[in-house]
């Protein structure tokens, strides 16, 4: 297994690896994620591929086959009132595909965005992960990360009624 960016020719698979993911969160939690949509479309994903701020890695087989990626984000708050302006790269999804899970693939990948980001002279490597996603968490947390901040909420409606914008 290697690790390359992604180019135009993954976006098929990873189209194949957004639905599990996104499957995952709807089961997790229906309230707020739509069964069966996709996150970007191919203009949006083509766009994403060739933004230098936005990396996108791609763990391929022998066959040059995506078996998993990790779109990651640059962020840096310069002259911010209470932020410093260290720059991080942002995890905004990473994802191993359902059938090759347990093969150290993901690990592959989460190193290999270490190991640029420490290239690019990134402070820290971020990410955040839903609390229902307990197998994610246990994958993060073996790789040596550490609670950041925490999102929390309380639902306020039967989820029935909702509010339109």
């Amino acid at each position: 297994m290697k690790v390359r960016m992604a180019e135009e020719k993954d976006i098929p698979r990873i189209h194949d690896l957004l639905s599990q993911v996104a499957l995952v969160h709807h089961k997790g939690r229906p309230d707020l994620f739509k069964y069966g949509q996709r996150k970007y479309t191919d203009d949006q994903l083509k766009e994403i591929l060739h933004d230098k701020q936005r990396p996108v890695f791609a763990a391929v087989d022998e066959n040059d086959c995506l078996q998993g990626y990790a779109f990651c984000i640059f962020q840096q708050h310069l002259n911010d009132n209470i932020l410093t302006g260290i720059k991080t790269l942002y995890i905004d999804d990473l994802c191993v595909d359902e059938t090759k899970r347990g093969m150290h693939i993901g690990k592959t990948i989460y190193e290999a965005v270490l190991d640029f980001a420490r290239d690019q002279g990134c402070y820290n490597v971020t990410l955040n992960v839903w609390s229902c996603n307990v197998s994610a968490m246990k994958f993060y947390e073996k790789c040596g990360l550490k609670p950041q901040k925490v999102g929390m909420e309380v639902i306020l409606g039967d989820g029935k009624t909702q509010m339109q914008f």
